[in-house]
């Protein structure tokens, strides 16, 4: 009997961006259209899967490590919405260590427990800090352990330079076997220019974009319930957009090596967009598109 084929996937983005909000919408709809899902939070934060879970947090891989030699994959994998299998990673003791060690530590031990294979998963989602992409962090791209990667991204010039810096290191292992860009997640995008914005930088890079999410506040509403909107507004507008992302994700298929740009010409980016933004506030043009 041949092995089922798991889709993995990685989502990277600047802290504060809503990344693991719109990761935890899309487990939650893809555990909806039937599908066994497992969301691993790569975040020393350790609050990927809180919403997945009634805002609960779980034991940590690396807590757990810290108390016991010989740890059992119930201690480290706990259910959720829907059924959904939720794992944190963790983070070193405060002060010590390389945070992104806990990524390193904990797809070592679920291999080791045949997490993946035991539980018959369809799906494996990675929540990743996406501000360094260096070291433990930067090991789902190096190895090649997610097989596509996405970023969530606002028209911010932070998130789009932590957005630039992922492409970066995709492009870097992209020749030694490491995973491809899948595309950017558009988020909080409520006015033209944002759209505008991100919409060149994406065509800067020679990338796409999978989905426009805007601004809600139902997913504050949610979360304030500790859970995700698919879980508390299921018939709502904005679940209906994250069902229809977390559909366009997993019948992804064409990843590609993005085409960052250099330090140089970010700068010279951003500021041609300063300068169109300031010539709508004064007036000069009606919208960013006319002054382009």
């Amino acid at each position: 009997m041949s092995q089922k084929k798991v889709k993995t996937i990685a989502i990277y983005g600047k802290g504060g961006i809503g990344k693991s909000t719109t990761t935890s919408n899309i487990t939650a709809a893809l555990s909806v259209l039937g599908l066994k899902v497992m969301q691993i939070g790569c975040d020393p934060k350790s609050d990927s899967t809180t919403t997945l879970r009634g805002g609960g947090y779980i034991p940590t891989i690396l807590d757990t490590l810290r108390e016991k030699k010989n740890v059992k994959s119930n201690e480290v994998v706990f259910e959720g919405f829907n059924g959904i299998y939720c794992v944190e990673a963790g983070g070193p003791a405060p002060g010590v260590g390389c945070a992104g060690r806990g990524i390193i530590t904990s797809v070592e031990l679920l291999k080791q427990l045949r997490v993946f294979d035991e539980l018959d998963l369809d799906v494996v989602v990675y929540d990743v800090l996406g501000d360094v992409v260096c070291g433990g962090f930067a090991v789902p791209i190096r190895e090649g352990i997610a097989e596509h990667v996405f970023t969530v991204s606002s028209s911010d010039f932070m998130a789009i330079y932590a957005a630039n810096n992922l492409m970066k290191g995709i492009k870097k292992y992209s020749n030694n076997g490491g995973a491809l860009f899948g595309g950017v997640i558009a988020n909080s995008i409520n006015t033209e220019y944002s759209r505008e914005i991100i919409d060149d930088f994406v065509a800067q890079t020679k990338t796409q974009i999978v989905e426009y999410v805007p601004r809600s506040v139902t997913v504050t509403q949610a979360e304030l319930q500790g859970k995700t909107t698919i879980e508390a507004f299921i018939d709502s507008e904005q679940a209906k957009v994250y069902k229809g992302l977390a559909e366009k994700i997993y019948n992804h298929t064409d990843s590609k090596v993005p085409e960052p740009l250099d330090e140089k010409q970010l700068h010279e980016w951003a500021l041609s967009w300063a300068d169109t933004l300031l010539a709508m506030q004064t007036g000069e043009v009606r919208s960013a598109a006319a002054a382009i």
